[in-house]
């Protein structure tokens, strides 16, 4: 039997955190502060098209989570009876019962890059400071709650401008991983998706949901004898004010839309007027181009025309185009007909299809000592996974145009002035340098804010449309080459002087150079 107060709530991390927490406890270091950096190392990648930037999700989520989250005594009792490859107790009594007394998130603070905004890689999103022992078991869950809503929000950013405006309806619940659907619903409407079909998430975001029907209606009448207008007809009459019908059961062109328009001039008589039509299936942009014509010569030219069947950003892109190029050889009004467009969106959103998963990762930065906070850091092999070490600050700097042209990492003790010269440095390739003359900044904005004190959220939860407008505003002062859904523009994160400097210095040290 599935108990969610369970397998959600404390024990909802790896076993390796409560094994490294134990050792911690042994070594007497397990209160000692510890600071922990959450960031990502790529954007998403889907193959034939990229992302430029990312919209970062889920945090408020994670908040209500550490805030009503702490561990019980059926917890206790659980990891009692995990046993070692010898047979004896995994965890020691002595630890679990000062996990016991200690097992809450009261003691973590949290800085982050407030949800809804543009964010980049290699940029801490959120920052965890607090008990060595309880800000790592935090690691799996923070890492769960963020990466997924961040990768759906960029995917929705990415349909929502490919779509130029128009509506996106996020239709992705039958295919999402399951209750994990609830947030990539969220993070979708977060990162440009308009509506959901998803009542439940819908509900508690403030967002009305939105959908059509299904195949099933129509095939019902089918099989008991009856017709594709007689099911229109039946939802036009429980619906006669949210009438948008599915026509592409039988034949779209010649049956489909034809009985639409007759049950919407039905409608029309009786002093209601219809939504439009939903197409499902086939040659999206010609049959558009075509059910706008019928529609147009029947009287209806505002009625709207849903696209649905496994659409992303690309497949809008070209459906647009291919309207653009198409429409006038049929005397449609290509820019009106894209006007009248909306997008039922769901696989390929909720499963943020082509990349599945955001590496965001979760490191030990810092430690303090008694004189001081002391930098952490860890060497590999491939140096896009060496951490940037020590307590930081993160400054987005805008150029002439107001225009963010770089996020920069620098030292706790550092800062940046707009006018002053600047060196920056990539994060990972020593040899790569940015020099900004005087002048060349004219603003210099401060990103991460302090969101939790002592285990409290410090501010209510943001509605979806204060978080929308977030995006909407970093978007607006991104470069366009940037927000390109095919290769675009490479958006420079880099470090200050004095951060490379002792990054380079701890890797040095620690390969014996």
């Amino acid at each position: 039997m599935y108990e969610a107060s369970l397998a959600e709530g404390f024990l909802f991390t790896d076993l390796y955190q409560l094994t490294m927490a134990q050792v911690y406890y042994r070594l007497g270091v397990h209160e000692q502060p510890a600071e922990f950096d959450y960031y990502f190392r790529s954007y998403p990648d889907y193959g034939k098209h990229q992302a430029g930037y990312a919209v970062g999700a889920g945090l408020d989520w994670l908040l209500d989570w550490m805030e009503s989250t702490a561990v019980t005594d059926a917890d206790i009792e659980h990891l009692r009876t995990l046993k070692s490859a010898t047979g004896d107790p995994l965890f020691a009594l002595d630890f679990l019962e000062w996990l016991r007394r200690n097992g809450d998130f009261s003691g973590i603070d949290i800085t982050a890059i407030p949800e809804g905004r543009i964010v980049h890689p290699n940029v801490p999103v959120v920052v965890a400071v607090g008990p060595l022992v309880i800000s790592q078991i935090l690691e799996t869950s923070l890492l769960n709650h963020l990466n997924y809503p961040t990768l759906v929000a960029t995917k929705a950013s990415r349909v929502s401008e490919a779509g130029v405006g128009r509506p996106v309806l996020e239709f992705g619940m039958r295919r999402g991983p399951e209750r994990g659907t609830n947030a990539g619903t969220r993070a979708a409407l977060i990162g440009g998706a308009d509506f959901s079909s998803n009542v439940g998430t819908s509900f508690t975001t403030g967002i009305p949901s939105k959908g059509t029907h299904a195949h099933s209606l129509i095939q019902l009448f089918l099989a008991k004898g009856q017709s594709e207008l007689d099911a229109f007809r039946a939802y036009a009459d429980v619906f006669p004010d949210d009438c948008l019908l599915l026509v592409d059961t039988i034949d779209t062109i010649e049956s489909g839309v034809p009985n639409a328009i007759t049950v919407f001039e039905e409608l029309r008589r009786s002093g209601h007027v219809p939504v439009g039509i939903r197409l499902d299936s086939g040659d999206l942009a010609y049959l558009a181009i075509q059910a706008a014509r019928m529609l147009d010569d029947a009287g209806f030219s505002d009625t709207s025309i849903v696209l649905s069947s496994n659409l992303d950003e690309l497949h809008i892109w070209q459906i647009i185009s291919q309207i653009r190029s198409e429409a006038p050889s049929y005397r449609v009004d290509p820019d009106h007909l894209i006007g009248r467009l909306s997008y039922g969106v769901g696989t390929r959103l909720i499963t943020s299809q082509g990349d599945a998963s955001l590496d965001g990762v979760y490191k030990l930065v810092a430690i303090e000592e008694t004189s001081g906070w002391k930098p952490a850091i860890k060497v590999s092999e491939s140096q896009a996974k060496i951490p940037n070490p020590g307590r930081k600050q993160v400054w987005r700097l805008y150029d002439a145009r107001g225009t963010a042209t770089a996020d920069v990492m620098g030292t706790a003790d550092e800062s940046i002035e707009p006018g002053e010269p600047i060196t920056l440095h990539h994060p990972v390739i020593p040899t790569s340098m940015r020099r900004l003359p005087a002048g060349a900044v004219s603003e210099v904005e401060a990103l991460p804010v302090p969101v939790m004190k002592g285990g409290r959220k410090l501010h209510p939860s943001p509605t979806i449309d204060e978080l929308r407008q977030r995006r909407t505003a970093d978007l607006e002062r991104l470069d366009p080459g940037v927000r390109r859904l095919i290769n675009p523009h490479v958006y420079h994160v880099s470090l200050t002087d004095s951060l490379w400097d002792m990054k380079i210095g701890m890797v040095r040290k620690l390969m014996g150079e």
